[in-house]
């Protein structure tokens, strides 16, 4: 395991286009998955009425999920290729999960879009891809899925289509062609999946397992600070409390000292361990749980950060932001307060001032402190947590920096802080 790099790829698209179906198929390929642990969920899947959702079941452990048929949390798994190792995000594609989604972005190095065939772009495909280039992930690879299911099935021109309106929706919101990988794929059948497709002979790329291998591993920030980011806090017989979440900067070990934000604990790191292997340290980009000494389990949970006794996590009083109004029914004015969702933690904000309006384009200054925000309007704002709130400055944490804003079951806009007035603690 420490001999491979380690990666998070998560996987996102509009619900219905085959994700979870498409990672199934690869951890099978892959030899990560047996197949009869296939065979026994194709069973499952058929005598529930959801033939063909065997590879999806893998992913959606959750009965709720099984019943329904659409994936509600975020998934992690494990998958080796022989370049890499990755931790495998499967993130909810039906809008009213899309909350998970985030959280399951934000801890993303790469992204696989996933857009069916037949579908092509969705509302659903468009927000994600917003939200994936707000949240910072910077290498997509789009599979066209669902190939088998085109008319003429593996249908080149099909292909082509798709992938120009999704070039196209990328281009807009700033991905390059560099930052783009696109492939035809059938999840399903495992057209292009690990193995080459023999049904699509006028396709000469890579198989999706070529793309994955083929990614750049982000740069560690090891040299900064720790940055430990909640997602969940369990309590564990004969182990205590175990918070567990993804390093977003610095290292952490056993024995160190960490303070807890905002709940302003401190406790001693015992052990971590990450997919049931104990580490003797864990950096950037590692999913771990590790056993704290000296707090309990109502004393930390979702959304709190974790960091150095001496440089604790920045707990703010009001930030001031850049963002960008990607969809809002009507103004947004001085008092709105939705919901931000950054790192693990989702609380309700308030905008106290509308500073400035920006030309999207170069970023200049168009109106100081307008009156109202709409739809593709770039502005600075200054924002008040409504309850104690750990958030960074994008330059000097990007992980802890970025945010998406959530109102009425829809993503309505999306920033980056760039000060922070800090609340004393």
């Amino acid at each position: 395991m420490a001999d491979k790099i380690h990666m998070n790829v998560v996987f996102i698209g509009h619900v219905d286009h085959g994700k979870s179906t498409l990672v199934g198929r690869m951890l099978l390929d892959t030899g990560n998955i047996d197949q009869h642990v296939v065979d026994e969920l194709k069973k499952k899947a058929a005598d529930m009425g959801k033939a063909t959702f065997e590879f999806a079941f893998v992913m959606d452990r959750l009965k709720e999920e099984r019943e329904r048929g659409v994936t509600i949390d975020v998934a992690h798994k494990r998958f080796d290729t022989d370049k890499y190792y990755f931790t495998i995000i499967d993130a909810p594609g039906h809008r009213d999960f899309i909350k998970n989604m985030i959280t399951g972005t934000s801890q993303a190095d790469a992204a696989v879009l996933v857009v069916a065939a037949q579908h092509g772009v969705m509302a659903q495909t468009k927000e994600h891809v917003f939200l994936a280039r707000t949240l910072g992930v910077t290498q997509m690879i789009v599979a066209i899925n669902q190939m088998d299911a085109t008319k003429p099935a593996y249908d080149e021109a099909t292909y082509k289509k798709i992938k120009d309106d999704v070039t196209k929706l990328m281009k807009s919101v700033g991905y390059r062609d560099e930052m783009m990988k696109f492939l035809p794929i059938s999840g399903f059948k495992g057209d292009n999946a690990a193995k080459p497709s023999t049904n699509m002979p006028w396709w000469k790329g890579n198989t999706l397992l070529q793309e994955l291998n083929n990614l750049v591993p982000p740069k560690k920030s090891t040299d900064l600070p720790l940055r430990w980011p909640i997602q969940d806090v369990y309590t564990i017989t004969g182990a205590g409390t175990v918070p567990v979440g993804r390093i977003e900067t610095g290292v952490l070990k056993p024995e160190m000292k960490i303070k807890f934000m905002p709940a302003n604990v401190i406790g001693d790191v015992k052990s971590i361990e990450m997919h049931h292997t104990q580490l003797l340290k864990a950096e950037p980009g590692d999913n771990v749980g590790a056993n704290i000494r000296g707090i309990s389990k109502n004393d930390v949970r979702r959304g709190d950060v974790a960091g150095p006794v001496d440089n604790p996590p920045t707990v703010a009083k009001t930030f001031d932001a850049q963002i960008m109004v990607l969809n809002h029914p009507s103004v947004l004015t001085v008092g709105y307060t939705p919901v931000f969702h950054l790192h693990t933690a989702q609380v309700a904000c308030t905008f106290i001032e509308l500073k400035k309006k920006l030309d999207p384009k170069t970023g200049g200054t168009l109106e100081e402190n307008p009156q109202f925000l709409k739809t593709g309007d770039a502005a600075i704002v200054k924002i008040q947590p409504t309850k104690p709130l750990v958030i960074e400055t994008a330059k000097d944490f990007p992980q802890l920096g970025r945010f998406a804003i959530r109102d009425m079951g829809q993503t309505v806009a999306a920033g980056v802080c760039i000060a922070v007035e800090k609340k004393e603690m």
